[in-house]
């Protein structure tokens, strides 16, 4: 499990047109996956050796079936196909014309590990579709039509993409039962603040959340504790408060970039004493934000893009050398308007080399 979570995270970042997944190569990390496992709850090692025993015959009309695996992408299915194996671990429906999910679509397929249902026109999903499968980890729904998060979700779920759908709305325990909810994908659904009920995420122990794209006006409050990585990007937030990451001691990476940001209340950033990288770039910050020489472990800071005019020479390193743990790898401060020939040497002193820095002109 731990070498899947890592495919995951690693494959991570803020969400990009549609473009069709390889499902083969998710079958490769299934393979990996289930070969790293010290546990025995399924018996897909066994079926493996009855692979060669395969018949195509068994394949539903439309679809491309191979040992464990049915592709049933771009073939125009207005509806999930019947007779699915029994067998299978990976199923794919992408880029068809599928409008609703019914309660036996997917009834006996009792090893599915993963189901791809991207870019469809999906508005509805029967509250028990997903019910008896135990083994499924991911569930990609993005692209769709949904206004809301699907009821009884599976339990066993690691990675869930709602990303661009018309989803306004998070209704109260959304998300009840998913213990082993690592990946929360919600980008570029019409959500705003307002939309998120309190108790949203009860129960989630979730590393990385995406809220890009979305119309959020402020940093949400009441996300999983657990985050360590938080998109943010490409909303309407204005400023960044001390109360925004209480909650979130554990982020690494957070990212604020393409907002409305005018400026980071001092105090903010020292919830969040473990952050590796910031993206605050195309904000309208006018000055370098305060505490960011107290961040030990801050490698990355991306300010390109805003308008700062100056550079103190302890902004973003502390007066104590010792007290910085990881040196920064990456400071952008391109696009602008601060005199980059004005800025003292000694401002870069924690960085690990030249190309650490990127400086230039600013141009209107």
């Amino acid at each position: 499990m731990r070498v899947f979570l890592l495919l995951c995270l690693l494959a991570l970042g803020n969400a990009k047109p549609y473009q069709p997944i390889n499902i083969m190569d998710y079958m490769k990390n299934y393979d990996v996956m289930m070969a790293d496992s010290s546990d025995d709850d399924d018996d897909d090692a066994d079926d493996a050796n009855d692979d060669d025993d395969y018949e195509d015959e068994n394949c539903p009309a439309g679809c491309r079936c191979l040992p464990r695996v049915v592709q049933c992408s771009d073939q125009g299915q207005i509806s999930v196909p019947e007779k699915i194996p029994d067998d299978t671990v990976m199923l794919d429906l992408q880029n068809n014309d599928i409008t609703e999910i019914k309660e036996d679509d997917f009834k006996g397929l009792h090893k599915l590990w993963g189901l791809f249902l991207i870019n469809n026109k999906i508005t509805k999903i029967h509250p028990k579709a997903f019910k008896n499968l135990p083994h499924l980890r991911l569930l990609y729904l993005s692209y769709n039509l949904l206004t809301e998060i699907p009821e009884n979700l599976p339990p066993n779920v690691v990675e869930l993409r709602f990303h661009e759908n018309k989803i306004s709305r998070i209704q109260k325990d959304a998300f009840k039962g998913l213990k082993k909810l690592h990946v929360l994908e919600l980008g570029a659904n019409p959500l705003a603040n307002s939309g998120i009920e309190l108790g949203a995420f009860n129960g989630l122990s979730t590393l990385y959340v995406g809220m890009a794209e979305a119309k959020l006006t402020a940093v949400p409050k009441d996300l999983p504790s657990s985050i360590t990585q938080l998109s943010l990007d490409y909303n309407k937030i204005a400023k960044v408060e001390i109360e925004d990451f209480i909650r979130y001691k554990n982020l690494q990476w957070l990212g604020l970039g393409f907002n409305q940001i005018k400026y980071v209340e001092n105090g903010s950033l020292a919830s969040i004493p473990n952050i590796r990288e910031v993206h605050l770039d195309h904000n309208r910050l006018r000055k370098i934000p305060p505490g960011l020489n107290s961040l030990r472990y801050l490698q990355v800071i991306y300010l390109h893009g805003n308008k700062i005019s100056s550079v103190g020479i302890n902004d973003f390193c502390p007066i104590n050398p010792s007290a910085k743990k990881n040196l920064y790898t990456g400071i952008s401060l391109f696009a602008n308007p601060v005199k980059y020939w004005e800025i003292q040497p000694a401002t870069f002193r924690c960085v690990s080399g030249r190309r650490g820095v990127q400086l230039g002109n600013f141009r209107k």
